[in-house]
């Protein structure tokens, strides 16, 4: 290429010695352009060809009498007219950088490409046409190639995006719907592994031909790779208007091919859809469409199945969380509060619930229900669950450093719960940070935490037992099989669900109900505590029915540590 170019530049740059010679010399000089593989030629000045050399019949196949006297400019395409008269009007009396790309019309009716070169003269103008008719469909071969699958002909991916970029606009200037079909053969594979990848080719050519035959006119179809296609679908008022189209690519790929002897059957998995809905960029909306696709496959394939928007929006966002939540742990911006637990038998505060939040830079003061759904199981909760129980332990020596023999109840999740290294871990958190005396330290577990998993519960809450740690059944009363775990749990506390404990005062169900835990408590052994505590009311009604203890906002709300023990001593002044 380099060398093809290199020639052509220096017959170029001799074809314009040439001609400005020829506006000096008219003898000689004009023999030798005779020789020249490049049309020279001397137009007077309204245009009429005066000298015309040789090579013009080669270049258009139009004899040079045909020419001779009239206008060179019958004879250039149409649309270049304006562009040669335009290289007239400007000529100098030199052969300027500047070439003209001008197109003629061959005597057969196809198009040649040629460079022009004008100079003035006193009796009108002297020129030279280059042929690059074969550059230019180098060129063109090249950008095709650039653009187009060169088994099935159909856009690549880089013309795809192009097609969809300009979709996208147009859809936003006439407010219509644009959707997005990524289109998977199903059983390919196989057909190549037993038919080989001549056949699978030749299966592909088909098939693609009768998918762009299955579009409308203004609807763009690509091959992106392998056996998979995008197809854009423009001007739509609604989606369903996209469903008969979708279903003729259906039935169109799933018809039998002949292949040689063979028939040879596919059928498709087509994931789809639609903008402005999905609101995207063209980039996404294929990979959009392509998750929706792989949906349709599990569905059972030969379907078409549309990207669920508010489903992506809800993991992104959760996805964004939990990076953030991540990031969180690792700026120290996680903190604890202690809400207190007071003894219903003397009025003693015995311990508090440690309740994690969220320092939030910009948020300010986040409560659980605002992250920790995000990461419920994740591995992300481990870690999360790890940092409270170190607090808490650390919190817990620190109180007892300065006189304060208090309890500390901490929620574990049914994720962290059921980790195999779990009790290895607590193990570890103790040996950096021993708890005080055995029991200062709750975990408090949902009982539907041992969902399909007892015995295994069992044994962990056994082991951590063994290291001084109390455990409390959370919730309870709201699971499936209370009685079942009231037995093979070895919790020592029952904590009774606040939704029974709020409206007791007004509903006789809820009181038979706390009255019932209290009585499984006692015949089982536990502690009991009452949870969602919010008046004097609601801790006399509870004392009077054998409660141990009690917290909730009737008593304080949860509030950090420093505010914690000041509100303790001043409660027991």
């Amino acid at each position: 290429m380099a060398t093809d170019s290199l020639f052509n530049d220096i017959q170029v740059a001799a074809t314009n010695q040439l001609v400005e010679a020829l506006v000096e010399s008219d003898g000689r000089m004009r023999r030798r352009l005779e020789l020249m593989s490049d049309v020279v030629f001397e137009l007077d000045r309204k245009g009429g060809v005066v000298f015309l050399n040789p090579a013009w019949a080669f270049l258009t196949g139009i004899p040079l009498q045909q020419v001779m006297g009239h206008s060179l400019e019958e004879h250039v395409l149409q649309d270049d007219r304006a562009a040669f008269a335009k290289a007239l009007q400007s000529a100098g009396a030199k052969t300027a950088g500047h070439k003209t790309l001008l197109r003629l019309v061959h005597c057969s009716g196809h198009t040649v490409w040629t460079e022009l070169t004008l100079v003035a003269i006193d009796t009108g103008h002297v020129g030279a046409l280059h042929d690059i008719s074969a550059q230019k469909r180098f060129q063109d071969q090249l950008e095709y190639n650039a653009n187009y699958d060169s088994l099935t002909r159909l856009p690549n991916r880089v013309l795809l995006a192009d097609r969809i970029s300009q979709a996208l606009t147009s859809c936003k200037r006439h407010q219509r719907m644009l959707v997005i079909g990524f289109l998977d053969l199903d059983g390919f594979k196989e057909i190549n592994d037993k038919h080989g990848h001549a056949a699978g080719d030749q299966l592909l050519a088909a098939v693609a031909e009768r998918l762009r035959s299955a579009l409308r006119d203004c609807d763009s179809i690509a091959r992106i790779g392998g056996d998979e296609f995008v197809v854009v679908l423009v001007d739509l008022e609604t989606p369903t208007q996209s469903y008969p189209i979708l279903d003729r690519l259906l039935e169109v790929t799933a018809e039998p091919v002949q292949v040689g002897d063979a028939w040879l059957q596919v059928s498709a998995s087509i994931g789809v859809t639609v903008y402005p809905q999905d609101d995207a960029e063209a980039e996404h909306l294929i990979r959009h469409a392509d998750q929706a696709m792989y949906a349709a496959k599990q569905a059972g394939k030969n379907r078409y199945q549309f990207f669920d928007v508010a489903q992506h929006i809800a993991l992104e966002t959760a996805s964004a969380t939990l990076e953030r939540l991540q990031q969180a742990l690792v700026n120290a911006e996680f903190v604890l509060h202690y809400q207190p637990q007071l003894s219903l038998h003397d009025g003693r505060i015995v311990g508090a619930e440690a309740l994690i939040r969220w320092q939030h830079p910009e948020d300010g003061l986040l409560l659980p229900g605002a992250f920790l759904p995000a990461i419920e199981n994740h591995a992300a909760s481990v870690a999360v669950g790890e940092w409270v129980i170190a607090s808490a332990l650390t919190q817990l020596a620190e109180w007892e450093s300065t006189g304060h023999d208090l309890v500390i109840s901490v929620n574990i999740g049914a994720y962290h719960l059921k980790q195999e290294s779990f009790v290895n871990r607590v193990r570890d958190l103790l040996t950096a940070c021993p708890i005080p005396k055995p029991g200062a330290l709750v975990f408090e577990i949902l009982e539907t935490s041992s969902l399909g998993d007892t015995q295994r519960v069992s044994k962990v809450i056994r082991e951590c037992q063994s290291a001084g740690i109390v455990f409390a059944l959370d919730d309870f009363g709201t699971g499936y099989s209370s009685l079942t775990h009231l037995k093979h749990l070895p919790a020592e506390t029952l904590k009774i669900d606040r939704s029974f404990v709020c409206d007791m005062l007004v509903d006789d169900d809820d009181v038979a109900i706390v009255k019932g835990v209290i009585a499984l408590a006692r015949a089982f052994g536990r502690s009991v505590i009452a949870e969602g505590v919010e008046s004097t009311e609601h801790l006399v009604k509870l004392k009077s029915l054998g409660c141990d203890s009690a917290q909730g906002y009737g008593i304080a709300r949860p509030m950090p540590a420093a505010d914690f023990l000041n509100w303790v001593q001043a409660r027991r002044r």
